[in-house]
């Protein structure tokens, strides 16, 4: 049983998981069970070049952020551990104990994190309900949105990134990944809110 797992290795869900398993030596923290299907194949990334985000130098590739991103957390963060090669078809059961079923396996999550893009249509089962029309992409680019409550679709069911309802810039969907991370991290930690930063002489 999986404590966490998220869908999807684009911005958002990379960060996501740089941040839950950075938090590795918190005492709430360092025996969860961390994992990202790590399907990148339809990211917009791999099309992207980046001139105006912070931190990244101009003309960088998004193509070579996507490696980057899941070497930087393997080297960092191997405990998180990456599932390639899967593509999730459908979510079942309820908060602590869905079931998360791949077109090669079926693994079990206490908490789901969707991190997949916002194109039409949603192909993972078990969650047609909640989806929407995006609520700030342009009408005829035919975009969808999860419907949630601060990244929150339903109990155990966080979404990040474009698909939780955010405009497609690298920073944005950063943010919302490392968002819901953090609120992960303060829903281990009872309720006390949690940030997690590495500083110089620490």
């Amino acid at each position: 049983m999986l404590d966490v797992l998220i869908i999807g290795a684009g911005v958002s869900g990379v960060s996501c998981a740089l941040i839950l398993g950075s938090a590795q030596n918190k005492p709430f923290a360092m025996d969860k069970k961390i994992a990202i299907v790590a399907h990148q194949k339809a990211s917009s990334l791999q099309n992207a070049i980046f001139n105006n985000a912070y931190g990244i130098p101009a003309g960088k590739l998004g193509s070579e952020l996507l490696d980057e991103s899941l070497e930087h957390l393997t080297n960092l963060y191997p405990h998180v551990q990456q599932i390639h090669g899967e593509k999730v078809i459908s979510i079942s059961g309820k908060a602590g104990n869905f079931t998360i079923t791949t077109n090669k396996s079926s693994l079990q999550a206490k908490i789901v994190v969707i991190a997949i893009g916002a194109g039409n249509p949603f192909t993972i089962e078990g969650l047609e309900s909640f989806v929407m029309p995006h609520q700030k992409a342009a009408p005829e680019k035919n975009r969808i949105q999860l419907k949630n409550t601060d990244h929150l679709v339903t109990e155990g069911i966080y979404v990040a990134g474009v698909l939780a309802g955010h405009r497609s810039q690298l920073s944005i969907a950063a943010g919302s990944g490392a968002s819901v991370a953090t609120d992960i991290l303060t829903l281990w930690n009872n309720g006390n809110p949690v940030q997690v930063h590495d500083a110089l002489g620490k």
